[in-house]
């Protein structure tokens, strides 16, 4: 199976890198923000680099949506799993009218209160995970794997 990988940088990608027993032996590609401290940690790894900022920013929602198109259509992963935030909008979007599966993975900090992208992309989800009980309230199809970090 092939992955795209998709997540801001920070902590949405830590949780990413969390999962590298899912991913280390997995053919994978990633979509994140090109910063130092993002291509230290993905050295070695095949990446295609976002647009951002991406909150907000609508011309770059609108790349990002160019851009999901091209990758999808070049990498043709099975699946796109995305811990958020805003940047797997776009990717999610596309992967539907592709037919791609899509796995997303809530924030563990935002326990009571949902995201703004989980919220976008629940709709476009496969299969949904949270990290905590709580957050099955706003998400009540989502599986609860408890926390990643």
């Amino acid at each position: 199976m092939k992955a795209l990988y998709v997540a801001s940088a920070g902590g949405h990608l830590a949780h990413l890198l969390e999962l590298d027993k899912l991913w280390k032996n997995q053919e994978r590609t990633w979509a994140t923000f090109k910063l130092p401290e993002v291509e230290a940690a993905l050295a070695n790894e095949k990446v295609d680099w976002v647009y951002f900022p991406t909150t907000r920013n609508i011309p770059n929602a609108l790349r990002n949506t160019k851009l999901a198109w091209e990758v999808l259509k070049r990498e043709k992963p099975d699946v796109i799993i995305s811990s958020g935030a805003a940047v797997a909008v776009p990717f999610f979007a596309v992967a539907k009218i592709l037919g791609i599966k899509t796995v997303f993975i809530e924030c563990y900090d935002r326990i009571t209160m949902p995201t703004m992208s989980g919220r976008l992309c629940y709709p476009m989800s496969d299969l949904f995970v949270v990290q905590w009980e709580a957050q099955q309230k706003a998400f009540p199809e989502s599986v609860n794997i408890g926390a990643i970090l």
